[in-house]
């Protein structure tokens, strides 16, 4: 298959129990990993800090464990490498190859509303792409990758193939 060990995680959002779609991937992601003598991780999305909650991480190691899905090394928060992810997201944006998007929630949902109704591409494209951020200096924002728009982009997947 490739020549790098196999490397697999399995990521829930601690926000309740282990649920069984969550159970589900856990074990043919665990399952993988074990057939390929490779390692599982457990990583918990915890960067929604409203509903995120300490009994629930407790919960789904529970769950992990009662399924006797044992996962490779420390489970790692991933709200904990929140600077981390700062710090790369400035970098980007000083390189040009990420953007500050200030379109709203209110304003994508209903250009996919408009998009779905017309029959069309639901992909969002930002008109802020090519914008000097400036006009909205205080604005909140979400950071967007600027993935090239001409050509295919293909990325080589060992369980799937070319994707």
């Amino acid at each position: 298959m490739t020549d790098r060990p196999v490397v697999t995680r399995f990521a829930p959002s601690p926000t309740g129990y282990l649920h069984i779609g969550g159970a589900r991937t856990a074990l043919f992601n665990w399952l993988f990993a074990r057939h390929h003598e490779g390692k599982f991780l457990l990583r918990i999305e915890d960067t929604d800090r409203a509903r995120s909650t300490p009994e629930a991480t407790e919960a789904i190691f529970r769950g992990m464990r009662w399924l006797g899905l044992n996962w490779d090394g420390e489970a790692v928060s991933q709200f904990e490498g929140a600077s981390r992810h700062a710090e790369v997201a400035r970098e980007m944006l000083a390189s040009g190859t990420a953007y500050k998007c200030f379109s709203t929630q209110d304003e994508i949902a209903a250009f996919r509303e408009a998009a779905k109704a017309a029959g069309t591409s639901t992909l969002f494209r930002s008109p802020w792409r090519e914008v000097d951020e400036a006009d909205h200096p205080d604005a909140p924002f979400a950071i967007r990758v600027k993935a090239p728009r001409e050509g295919v982009t293909v990325i080589k997947d060992a369980v799937q193939g070319d994707v």
